[in-house]
């Protein structure tokens, strides 16, 4: 079998020159399968392993995503036990609200840490009143209702959130079956793209969902300054049209996000 070829001009110059460049993905739908339960989710090793040789090369590695900051230093060793993995692989999670970096250390924004009690208030009725079948998943500062084992209940889930925020100001974001509130604060994939990309030539962002649009739209006012960027989709049966449509370059899934990761890493 032919070995993968992801010459896109944009990905060729990321790679000749990694000392100034970022790589940036998500986690679910990207470095990890989709799951119906999401606290089973696990990155695939081959992503896992390509993620820590690109930090060793990169000059800015980083997981950005909708998991609590915690979770994604469980599950790419980053803590300060991981043996073999150094680091320099960031961790932002809760689409920026959270983050972790050398050491596993989480930080938190102080300004979400306010709406914690309105976000475990919301967990605790979600729980009361969902249907069977339906999950709940309560990530500390958010609330995500899913139901891709319910299909019948998506729409008591968008009903219940849509009743959620109108009382009690948090914001209502559509997933892949499931719908997510969290704190009314200016931070999103974007933003945290456009932080991470301070002072690089070239990089990348890797996703799969409508949540990564704010990034590729990041990408793009940055690529209009003179950066080269590149905006990589991870496809599936479940990925937003407005997604693929956006993307430079669209790769068939986990699997192949791997193969991508693998190939920008090697020397």
């Amino acid at each position: 079998m032919a070995a993968p070829d992801f010459g896109v001009a944009s990905l060729r110059e990321l790679r000749e020159h990694p000392d100034q460049g970022g790589v940036l993905v998500d986690f679910d739908g990207t470095l990890a399968p989709i799951v119906d339960d999401p606290g089973e989710a696990r990155p695939l090793p081959a992503a896992l392993d390509a993620l820590h040789r690109l930090a060793a090369r990169y000059r800015r590695v980083a997981v950005i995503s909708g998991r609590p900051a915690g979770f994604l230093v469980e599950h790419l060793g980053l803590g300060r036990g991981a043996v073999g993995h150094g680091p320099s692989v960031v961790a932002s999670g809760l689409y920026g609200l959270e983050w972790a970096g050398i050491g596993g250390v989480v930080h938190t924004r102080p300004e979400a840490e306010e709406w914690r009690p309105v976000v475990e208030q919301v967990e605790r009725a979600a729980r009361a009143a969902a249907p069977a079948g339906t999950l709940v998943e309560h990530k500390g500062l958010s609330v995500g209702v899913h139901w891709r084992t319910a299909a019948a209940n998506a729409e008591w889930a968008r009903s219940f959130a849509e009743e959620m925020a109108r009382r009690t100001n948090l914001e209502l974001h559509p997933g892949k079956m499931s719908v997510e509130l969290r704190p009314p604060l200016p931070a999103d994939k974007g933003t945290v793209v456009t932080e991470l990309c301070s002072g690089l030539r070239a990089a990348c962002f890797v996703g799969d969902d409508s949540g990564d649009m704010a990034a590729f739209a990041a990408l793009d006012r940055l690529g209009a300054e003179g950066m080269v960027t590149c905006k990589v989709a991870a496809a599936s049966a479940e990925i937003p049209p407005e997604l693929r449509a956006a993307a430079d370059l669209v790769v068939d899934g986990p699997a192949a996000v791997a193969s991508l990761l693998g190939w920008l890493a090697a020397s």
